[in-house]
């Protein structure tokens, strides 16, 4: 299994690659609607190709969201090249963002990596997150980079042409922006989610803001600089998904996203596409979609930390279950927590010996950071799933 979160892991992922050749498509058509499905488009990443559900799951967002940018990186080299070649595509990639990091932005400078594939490691631990504080601040980790498919568009650029023509990712930014603010404009039934929206896409931008749009008809929109199929597919889905609203369209709305596509020069086919995958995938991944179910900050964060935890117990489960059980004193603490609540001096010892353990973990150290013992009852509430079947008096008959 890859790990995103330790160094080595893009080594990794050719080595597990080199076992699924990846899909062989010929039009941008068929590309681009296998990037669709994995959700990758919308933000919202619910499996990667030439990789299982089941993988997926046992990764945090954020290492999920790396693992698919790199993905979808090496299949857009694939799919323009036609080659395979791992330290071809790690050169030129790492070329790529060298070119389209902004002055001052600063990703490669603060960076030294020993090898080329840790460089990239690197630049893609940068690209996954937002250039801004504000999700950080306001709302945890709701979304990483929103707007990662223009890194895909900018590249597929490059391996065309050699280089990234001069102001195309500012113009695809603002072209963006216009789409977005103009189709919220449109959208007949407002909700609390328009605003976050707004608040995730500016915070994913890196070369403009919305405050300085001002568009107010279709036909003054930037779409006509479009040219490759890719950037239409990508410009029409984003339409659709800042109009959509419980998967009902009406005639205004309706109207709106046919008039974009015939002016990127869409069939009506494409478009009717368009609007019935996003209301599939909206309606099936809402409820996990996270900036759909923003409530409480507090909440929010809280369900973050859980997750982080679950999912470092899991990876350490074999190894954690084994010093606990070493722990002659702290097992039978915990097994003393099933009958009866420990008392203040037991619990201490609790905290004491998990820390200890932690330790003995590397992946574990976050509980070591200051406030990270508040973490610790996350963990306990996880422990009894890992230890043997017997500690727990609920299974015996």
């Amino acid at each position: 299994m890859i790990n995103p979160s330790a160094n080595g892991w893009i080594e990794k992922y050719f080595l597990e690659l080199s076992k699924k050749f990846p899909c062989s498509v010929t039009d941008s058509l068929s590309f681009y609607k296998n990037i669709r499905k994995t959700g990758f488009i919308y933000g919202h990443i619910v499996s990667i190709n030439n990789n299982s559900e089941h993988t997926i799951s046992q990764w945090h967002p954020e290492e999920v969201s790396k693992i698919a940018l790199l993905n979808t990186l090496f299949e857009t080299y694939y799919f323009t090249t036609k080659q395979i070649d791992q330290k071809d595509f790690i050169d030129k990639t790492v070329h790529f963002y060298e070119k389209m990091t902004p002055k001052g932005f600063g990703i490669l400078d603060k960076l030294l990596p020993s090898s080329d594939s840790s460089k990239l490691e690197s630049i893609i631990e940068e690209r996954v997150k937002t250039n801004k504080d504000i999700i950080s601040r306001n709302f945890s980790h709701i979304v990483t980079n929103a707007l990662l498919f223009v890194d895909i568009l900018a590249y597929r650029h490059y391996l065309l042409f050699g280089e990234i023509a001069e102001n195309y990712l500012k113009n695809t930014e603002e072209s963006i922006i216009s789409l977005v603010s103009l189709a919220l404009q449109i959208k007949t039934v407002k909700t609390s989610n328009d605003d976050l929206l707004i608040k995730l896409f500016d915070a994913s931008l890196r070369y403009t803001k919305f405050s300085k749009v001002d568009i107010q008809t279709i036909e003054q929109l930037p779409l006509e600089y479009f040219k490759d199929d890719l950037e239409k597919f990508y410009l029409l889905d984003l339409a659709g998904l800042t109009v959509w609203n419980d998967g009902k369209l009406d005639n205004e709305e309706s109207y709106f996203l046919y008039k974009v596509a015939q002016i990127l020069q869409l069939s009506d086919e494409i478009t009717k596409e368009s609007i019935q995958e996003i209301t599939d995938f909206i309606t099936t991944y809402k409820s996990e979609i996270q900036y759909f179910n923003y409530s409480n900050p507090v909440k929010h964060f809280y369900e973050h930390s859980t997750s982080s935890v679950e999912l470092l117990i899991k990876r350490n489960k074999k190894r954690l279950s084994k010093e606990i059980v070493e722990s002659k004193e702290l097992m039978q603490l915990l097994l003393k927590s099933t009958q009866r609540d420990l008392d203040a001096s037991e619990k201490k010892k609790v905290k004491k010996q998990l820390l200890d353990i932690c330790k003995s973990i590397p992946s574990l150290t976050i509980f070591l950071l200051p406030g990270g013992s508040l973490l610790l009852p996350l963990m306990i509430k996880f422990i009894p799933q890992i230890l043997p079947s017997a500690f727990n008096e609920n299974l015996e008959d």
